[in-house]
């Protein structure tokens, strides 16, 4: 069988491989990817985008039902949860496609199909057209990650769902019940619970968003609770009993099970790697619980061979995989790009409210040894937030006091999740308090919170 040439060969064709594909295509690189099932990868088809998506209709119809605090009338408010998913399926749709013209574009290859590295530089495809081999010096492995099952919680696309059913939902819950509060559990069960699901998220940890700064996720199990959501930590789903149109979940918590019925379960207890099949065992490449090991430029310690994003480990975001997949193709280039720094990289979460943080908790913060200053804004000091019906939330700041840098940011409320790419550029010139004090925050933002934050951390804040 003969062989195609190429001098990248990029496996999975998601938020990593698409952009280290074309990024490479850029620098002058022969280059093709191979996916296996969408272009855009979970990311744009079953992920970040569809749910966004999703949680949009929901907030419209939040704010609808507050119409009456705007001066404005609005009666008979519904929704068709079936328009809801269409809508977000065409999404995702307009978006993949546009991943395809992208690297047509830029004059990248594509072939769909399963890839498997039968030794260093050649891959093996097998695709509809029959088995198909590829030769190239370098290989960058960007599978992705898909949802964790654990024994027993297995969806079943019916009673209990992975991500994918609860975004092509067989009908509207009446009773939910969320597994796990991570980023995904906590999106699902607030799109869910707006829309009136009596929703029920259960938490192994000893706080929801356990990720996050621990005053952050204190705010935000409130806010939740406040929308009528019930909230369990320190618990765990032991086992579901199906039935005809119900699970009774059997819930353990501070020594004590419970059981409650549900018409519906969502299980969002994390990821694991895409690593199946791909020849890594053969190669002996390391892996650590179904994630790649590799260095701080993404190379595996096999020569030519790299692997990116959420195959590679945490964090598991799609910007980091981004990141990783251009840094990746300008050193194939023969460049010398920075390495990405997971401690630069934003994490957020779209629920309601919005939930955004960058670099170190206050915890982590003095347990790396730092003496901090933390300063902190309330949404409702800002007239913005005030005027736009936003009031609860807050922005935090935390700085080393020695030199001033911007140790971490943590925010929740409205927004947010714009509000902190203005942080990660700080971290990312190396800010210290001063630059941030004496930059000039336009009036009236929401960012104007930002600025009296870090005011704060010196005790100099002016509307709070």
């Amino acid at each position: 069988m003969s062989a195609s040439e190429y001098d990248l060969i990029v496996i999975g064709a998601g938020p990593g491989g698409y952009v280290a594909s074309i990024r490479a295509a850029q620098l002058g690189l022969n280059v093709i990817v191979v996916e296996r099932e969408h272009m855009g990868g979970i990311c744009l088809n079953w992920g970040c985008i569809p749910t966004k998506a999703m949680l949009r209709s929901s907030e419209v119809f939040h704010l609808m039902q507050r119409a009456k605090e705007f001066g404005l009338s609005a009666g008979n408010i519904k929704y068709d949860l079936k328009k809801v998913v269409e809508r977000s399926r065409g999404i995702a749709k307009q978006l993949s496609g546009g991943v395809s013209h992208l690297l047509k574009k830029n004059k990248v290859a594509t072939l769909m199909g399963h890839a498997t590295i039968i030794e260093p530089g050649v891959v093996q495809v097998k695709s509809e057209k029959g088995m198909q081999v590829l030769k190239a010096a370098n290989i960058i492995i960007a599978t992705g990650a898909r949802a964790r099952e654990l024994p027993g919680l297995e969806g079943d696309a019916d009673l209990v769902w992975n991500y994918k059913t609860a975004l092509v939902p067989p009908r509207m819950p009446k009773k939910l019940l969320v597994i796990g509060s991570g980023a995904i559990g906590i999106e699902f069960a607030s799109f869910y619970n707006t829309l009136g699901a009596d929703t029920t998220v259960v938490e192994v940890l000893d706080r929801v968003m356990p990720v996050e700064d621990a005053e952050i996720s204190a705010l935000a199990t409130k806010a939740f609770e406040k929308q009528g959501m019930k909230i369990c930590t320190n618990a765990m789903v032991k086992k579901l009993d199906r039935g005809v149109g119900k699970v009774t979940a059997h819930i353990e918590q501070n020594g004590a099970t419970t059981t409650e019925v549900f018409d519906a379960v969502i299980s969002a207890v994390g990821i694991v790697g895409n690593i199946e099949d791909l020849g890594l065992e053969a190669l002996d490449v390391k892996v650590d619980r179904t994630h790649i090991i590799t260095d701080m430029h993404c190379r595996t310690g096999v020569k030519g061979l790299y692997a990116i994003g959420d195959v590679a480990g945490a964090p598991w975001l799609a910007h980091k995989a981004s990141h990783e997949g251009v840094m990746v193709a300008e050193l194939i280039a023969g460049q010398k790009p920075h390495p990405v720094k997971p401690e630069s990289i934003a994490g957020c979460t779209y629920c309601t409210p919005q939930v955004a943080s960058v670099g170190f908790t206050e915890s982590q913060a003095k347990a790396a040894g730092y003496d901090i200053r933390v300063g902190r804004f309330p949404f409702m000091g800002n007239g913005k937030a005030i005027a736009l019906g936003e009031p609860e939330g807050m922005v935090k700041t935390i700085f080393d006091t020695k030199t001033g840098e911007l140790l971490g940011a943590h925010m929740i409320g409205a927004e947010v999740t714009e509000l902190i790419q203005g942080y990660v550029v700080g971290r990312q010139l190396e800010t210290t308090e001063e630059d941030l004090m004496n930059t000039v925050f336009p009036h009236p933002t929401l960012s104007e919170m930002m600025h009296e934050s870090v005011l704060d951390a010196w005790d100099r804040a002016i509307h709070f």
